[in-house]
């Protein structure tokens, strides 16, 4: 064999496709909680309430949508590699458009930062479910979606002293060239990673309502789908408003309230790689979920008692309980999808799922900044977090009892 083929078979390799795909993600991630992070120091420039965010959010995601559907038939004709490469582009674009003065830029800043988070986790499934064997897929899934905290804990890192230092619109720039940075240093790898790519597949709109039908007629899929839409409602308004809340609820400083949302994102990624180790070698998928809705409930209860004169280690200690089921139950959810796909088809399913999830943060994130203008405090909007979690452990519940009358009508039938 000679030396090219070697490489590609190396760098097609389980843990290369999780490296690559795991930076992306990364750089996707901080791309759409940059604008959030900083928007106790952008409002005023904008001239409005922080309570914006969350309308911010929603239109990013309606963007998502639409791109994550498009993404399964866009990433099989043109490459996973390739269409991360445009949507980190894409979020690039958006940055330096909400770097200027004037809501409406920001707005369609958000708005293409959306367009280029959406097909990023169906690319990274694509070449994952082709990589990676059965029985190390939720732990795989689960460090490769560790890119998402990992982009909230730089975001929450970086952003505040950034924006202290040289101000909102540079810091906005700094990240849009972070994200061109990465789309230029996944380039080596396209040959490899993209070769299995179909050039002549046509793009067609019965082709880009296949992830919707295929869910929607799978109950498993169906299940794993209304669970996310709720999961993401709790996730949206943590990453996007807890610096908010920590800075205008307790009087946290910027930094300090960055500080805390970054613990939260560490516990997130711990998180993500511990539960996905769970689900591989212990409670399975439902198990684990069922448990992360329990501790989401709890720690969105104990986040809305937090008070400012608690020691830091304190508020750290309830912010990473809510960042590690909050923030951490992903990977285990887009496992289950990808094993549930029919053959060759974990992309697509992710796509038509991932519909729901950005779903849930549409509806999520201005309902938690309604919540908040409506009754005055953020204190009663994250709350209220404890809701959705609420219903997704019900809701986990009723099937894993479906499941057990199914098996035993199986068993009684032999």
């Amino acid at each position: 064999m000679g030396v090219r083929p070697l490489l590609e078979r190396a760098v097609s390799g389980t843990w290369t496709v999780l490296a690559v795909t795991t930076a992306v993600q990364s750089m996707a991630a901080m791309a759409l909680l940059t604008v959030p992070v900083m928007a106790p120091a952008l409002a005023p420039a904008l001239g409005l309430p922080t309570a914006w965010v969350g309308g911010f959010i929603a239109l990013g995601y309606l963007a998502a949508m639409a791109a994550s559907m498009v993404s399964g038939a866009v990433v099989p004709r043109h490459g996973a590699i390739r269409v991360s490469q445009v949507a980190l582009l894409l979020c690039a674009a958006g940055l330096l458009l909400a770097a200027l003065p004037a809501w409406p830029a920001t707005a369609l800043g958000g708005f293409l930062i959306g367009c280029g988070y959406g097909p990023i986790t169906p690319a990274s499934s694509h070449l994952l479910a082709l990589s990676t064997p059965p029985e190390r897929m939720s732990l795989v899934f689960s460090i490769k979606q560790t890119g998402v905290p990992l982009g909230g804990m730089l975001a929450g890192a970086i952003v505040p002293g950034a924006v202290l230092l040289v101000g909102w619109q540079a810091t906005l720039v700094l990240v849009a060239l972070a994200c061109v940075a990465c789309a230029l240093l996944a380039q080596p790898l396209r040959r490899a990673l993209d070769a299995e790519r179909e050039r002549g597949r046509r793009l067609a709109l019965s082709g880009l309502l296949l992830p919707l039908r295929l869910v929607l007629r799978s109950r498993p899929l169906a299940v794993m789908a209304a669970c996310s839409f709720l999961f993401s409602a709790v996730q949206v308004s943590v990453t996007s408003y807890l610096v908010t809340y920590l800075n205008e609820t307790l009087a946290l400083s910027l930094v300090a309230a960055g500080a805390a949302l970054s613990v939260s994102q560490l516990a997130g990624v711990v998180g993500r790689i511990g539960w996905g180790a769970l689900s591989d070698h212990g409670l399975g998928a439902r198990g684990t979920l069922m448990l992360l809705a329990g501790l989401m409930l709890v720690g969105s209860l104990l986040t809305a008692l937090l008070q400012g004169s608690w020691p830091t280690a304190v508020i750290w200690l309830v912010v990473a309980l809510l960042g590690a089921s909050g923030i951490g139950w992903n990977g285990v959810y887009l496992a289950a999808v990808a094993r549930q796909a029919p053959p060759g088809q974990a992309g697509v399913a992710t796509g038509g799922t991932l519909l729901f999830t950005f779903m849930g943060v549409v509806f999520g994130a201005p309902a938690f900044g309604a919540i908040a203008s409506a009754s005055g405090s953020y204190r009663v909007s994250v709350a209220a977090l404890a809701v959705p979690a609420a219903l997704a452990l019900a809701l986990l519940v009723w099937r894993a009892r479906q499941v057990q009358r199914e098996t035993r009508r199986g068993d009684g039938s032999q």
